[in-house]
């Protein structure tokens, strides 16, 4: 029993904290309690449990975090069994006891390529996973539309097949470390509990404006052009970033940067509110004065479908999930009663989402102090209005001069390969700029190997992006080979697979002479497109059945010589 001193200072100070600090304080007062219990009895016994921690990447982000779990997990006495989701023994699932997940969602809700064949297995075999407790921990990109998909249709389905969740599904978005370490806390406390589900931990509030273990470069814009000629359809724009320090780069890298939200869309939504945006609030990752959480931290563009729903419960508006409304348009049709309600609504704003751009520069050939990206403005149209995506309306506005943030987000397996192998560039549109890197790379380094690019766009006249240097790379040598396809130039459409078909004998038997391939651009249709007009040509030019030729693309991928990077 406490004396009646101590229990009036614990009343004082617990009054003083948050819902969440006192479900942080319980969980960490339980902590001390069983430390004492096991130092006065004896030494913790190890846990003694055996584990199976898979992961599907497409990046490395997933294999890092299951690795690094499992590092931890051994520590405290537990045998893991670590294994990619494409060595995975699907046979083993219906014997597994202890089945964590760590996978990532690539473009629109797809799974990783390697993760393909597990995702398809247990969705289409009947097992019985009773014996099974597992748990999901989800990797996405919150500024796409299918957040998280792969990782919520794994969780739902081991659930399906019999499998009992000790831990609910963990979305982590782009800035993803800390929550994912805090999801790693509630494993080992899942195992150290004999039966049942477990309480998750909750993690306290804290200030984290930049996502979390990524360097941070200052940089200066000192060139924005529009590549397209006038009459295009399109706008694209070279952009190129100088900084004070050398970047840590590679072809194949992505420049990361969160885009500050359009002033006139802020301005409208604190009128239209009432609120003052001069008021300090306290958000989930940063407190700031209304209107800089506003323009530089929210996400008030693209709510997810859970902030909506959030918002109807907030305002007691019934609101559809409609797909892509922002926050202005839901103020709008479905209003606050005041700027106190409003409050509230900001509270459940997720966080800005970084947005991630193919490097288009080369540090052998550009320097360590500059980077350069490759920006499509995004135009759609809600109802009769049209809009444009916020990052890329930033790009397409801001001037010679500005000084922007970024980081960079190291890519695993989109890599050049040894100087002397042949390299394959499948880019249109966007798709372009990674490749851009490669031939800029390779011909500052002086490689050997061959290098062939297809690209595709409307029309040569006003979309051949980056047309004179791939003239000049052509005359030097360095680009061996260049197979155009602009869509619109005549009657009947023609794109780069129609481009690829027409060279197939070529292009198979360069890979049959070890040559890397490489794929940028849009997932759908593109890649998709691709994909098939390759197993085509594998078909036609290597006399395989189309069983024997998608098994032959899947192997170039497991060998590392079919590598995309898609969205």
């Amino acid at each position: 029993m406490l004396s009646e001193d101590k229990l009036q200072k614990i009343k004082e100070f617990t009054a003083t904290l948050s819902r969440e600090e006192l479900i942080w304080l319980n969980g960490y007062i339980a902590g001390q309690a069983g430390a004492l219990q096991g130092a006065i009895a004896a030494a913790p016994a190890p846990l003694n449990k055996k584990i199976t921690l898979v992961y599907g990447t497409e990046t490395g982000n997933a294999k890092k975090l299951a690795t690094q779990l499992a590092g931890i997990a051994k520590k405290k006495g537990v045998t893991v069994k670590l294994a990619g989701l494409d060595q995975y023994r699907l046979s083993d699932l219906t014997k597994e006891e202890y089945f964590f997940v760590v996978i990532s969602t690539q473009g629109e809700g797809e799974p990783p390529l390697l993760a393909k064949k597990f995702y398809d297995h247990i969705h289409e075999a009947l097992l019985d996973l009773k014996k099974m407790k597992f748990g999901v921990l989800a990797l996405g990109d919150s500024s796409y539309a299918q957040f998280c998909k792969t990782g919520e249709d794994v969780d739902a389905r081991l659930e399906a097949l019999g499998g009992h969740r000790i831990l609910p599904l963990k979305k982590c978005d782009v800035d993803y470390e800390e929550d994912a370490l805090h999801w790693i806390e509630n494993v080992i406390a899942a195992l150290q509990t004999n039966v049942g589900s477990v309480p998750v931990i909750a993690r306290p509030a804290v200030e984290d404006k930049k996502p979390a273990g990524k360097k941070i470069y200052k940089g200066t814009v000192v060139t924005n052009i529009n590549l397209n000629d006038r009459g295009s359809n399109k706008e694209t724009y070279h952009i190129e970033i100088s900084t004070e320090e050398d970047i840590d780069y590679v072809p194949g890298d992505a420049l990361g940067i969160i885009p500050p939200n359009n002033d006139k869309v802020v301005d409208e939504i604190i009128q239209l509110t009432g609120i003052d945006e001069n008021k300090e609030i306290a958000t989930a990752k940063v407190t700031a004065s209304v209107r800089e959480l506003l323009k530089k931290h929210l996400n008030i563009m693209y709510p997810l479908k859970s902030t909506i729903k959030q918002y109807a419960e907030i305002t007691g508006h019934d609101v559809p999930q409609e797909a892509r409304i922002g926050l202005l348009d839901l103020l709008k049709i479905y209003p606050v009663k005041d700027a106190a309600m409003f409050e509230e609504v900001i509270k459940i704003l997720t966080s800005q989402a970084p947005r991630m751009y193919s490097i288009s520069s080369s540090p052998s050939s550009h320097g360590l102090t500059e980077v350069h990206i490759t920006v499509s403005k995004d135009e759609y149209y809600v109802g009769d209005e049209k809009r444009t995506g916020v990052c890329s309306e930033f790009f397409s506005t801001v001037p010679v001069g500005a000084e922007i943030e970024f980081f960079i987000q190291k890519q695993k397996h989109f890599r050049l390969p040894d100087p002397d192998k042949d390299v394959i560039m499948i880019g249109p549109g966007t798709g372009i700029a990674p490749f851009r890197s490669f031939i800029a790379e390779r011909d500052a380094i002086g490689a050997s190997g061959r290098n062939w690019l297809f690209f595709g766009e409307q029309h040569f006249l006003t979309d051949f992006l980056y047309q004179v240097e791939w003239q000049a790379y052509l005359q030097t040598g360095t680009l061996s080979r260049l197979d155009l396809a602009f869509s619109r130039d005549q009657e009947e459409k023609i794109y780069v697979q129609h481009r690829m078909k027409q060279k197939g004998a070529e292009l198979y038997e360069w890979l049959q002479n070890g040559a890397y391939m490489y794929i940028s651009g849009k997932r759908e249709p593109t890649s998709k497109d691709v994909e098939r007009a390759l197993v085509e040509i594998f078909m036609e030019h290597g006399n395989k059945t189309q069983e024997e030729a998608e098994k032959y693309l899947h192997q170039l991928a497991e060998e590392g010589r079919w590598e995309k990077d898609v969205y």
